[in-house]
């Protein structure tokens, strides 16, 4: 059976049609052609496929596509705007914290929900929100120093307005 599912995804709003049986991540790769969220375990244990759903950080191959009528999705490519990367983004490029790339959208979306609920983390925090993050590639330092410079800076920035 198919369902018609109308939601916002990454600002705007979307409408398509699925399974009942198919996933977030499957719908927004086949159906919307977002291919930032990546299949990594197909369990939720690898976090390749993070979204923010309805601002909360979810792994997309655990939810159901209609599940998501009416609600509210940001992938990777909801972070930056047009014309610039996301803050994390360009971080990440800077600090050279990636590899192969097939995890990174999900630390990133992993970062951008810990910073949106705690812009001042310390590092043992955004180790604890990037630990559902899994990659194969490269030690988490650079993923982690790259997190924090953004949280600093966005700590100078709110200080720099309060003056």
């Amino acid at each position: 059976m198919k369902t018609h599912v109308t939601c916002s995804v990454n600002g705007d709003p979307v409408e398509f049609l699925v399974d009942d049986s198919q996933t977030l991540l499957s719908a927004l790769r086949d159906e919307l052609k977002l291919t930032g969220v990546k299949e990594g375990c197909g369990t939720g244990d690898c976090g390749a496929c993070s979204v923010l759903l309805n601002g909360e950080l979810t792994c997309s191959c655990l939810v159901f596509a209609p599940e998501v009528q009416n609600s509210q999705v940001v992938t990777v490519e909801g972070l930056a705007d047009p014309d610039n990367l996301h803050p994390l983004q360009a971080a990440f490029l800077e600090g050279a914290a990636l590899q192969c790339g097939i995890c990174t959208p999900g630390f990133l979306v992993a970062a951008k929900a810990l910073l949106d609920r705690n812009p001042t983390p310390n590092e043992k925090e955004v180790r604890y929100a990037i630990a559902g993050n899994l990659c194969r590639c490269t030690g988490y330092d650079k993923i982690v120093r790259s997190i924090l410079d953004v949280a600093a800076d966005l700590a100078s920035e709110s200080e720099t307005v309060g003056e």
